[in-house]
C-alpha cells in the first residue's frame, strides 16, 4: 500500500481499491505517519514520494521488482510504523498474569502465527512472546 500511495501522491491520481475496484483517495494520513516515523516534516514530504518515485522508475527501467526494503529510509519508516502500531498490542497480551478472553484470544492468535508462518515451537513462541512483552513493558 505504500508504494501505490506513494506514486498517487506524486501524481495526485486516485487509487483503486484491490478487494472493491472502487476508486479512492490515497490515504494521507497513513502516508504522513509512516513519514513521521524518520522525521520527514510536511514540508520534505513531497521531495521523500518524489525520492520514492524516481527509485520505482530506476527499478521498473531495470526490470526489477520494487519492494518496500528497496528504499532503505521507506523500509526504516514503515518498520518503525509497524513497530509502533503493534506495540500496544503486544503489551496488552504480555502483561497481564491473567488474561481476560479477550486478551487470550489475542495471545493465542499471535502464538498461532509464530507456530505456523514462522516455526517455533509452541514453547519456544510462548517465550518470545513474554520476552518481547518484557521489554516494550519497560
Amino acid at each position: 500500500m505504500p508504494r501505490a500511495t506513494s506514486i498517487y501522491h506524486c501524481k495526485l491520481n486516485k487509487i483503486k481499491d484491490p478487494i472493491t475496484g472502487e476508486e479512492i483517495d490515497p490515504d494521507e494520513k497513513l502516508m504522513r505517519s509512516i513519514e513521521e516515523q524518520i522525521g520527514i516534516s510536511e514540508n520534505a514530504k513531497k521531495a521523500f514520494r518524489e525520492e520514492i518515485l524516481i527509485r520505482m522508475s530506476t527499478y521498473a527501467r531495470r526490470g526489477k521488482k520494487f519492494e518496500y526494503h528497496s528504499h532503505e529510509r521507506l523500509r526504516e519508516a514503515i518498520e518503525k510504523k509497524l513497530f509502533a502500531d503493534l506495540k500496544d498490542v503486544v503489551k496488552i497480551t504480555t502483561s497481564t498474569k491473567t488474561p481476560d478472553a479477550q486478551q487470550l484470544k489475542k495471545i493465542n492468535e499471535v502464538t498461532k502465527q509464530l507456530i505456523e508462518e514462522h516455526g517455533y515451537c509452541p514453547i519456544c513462541a510462548n517465550e518470545l512472546l513474554r520476552y518481547t512483552g518484557s521489554l516494550l513493558n519497560r
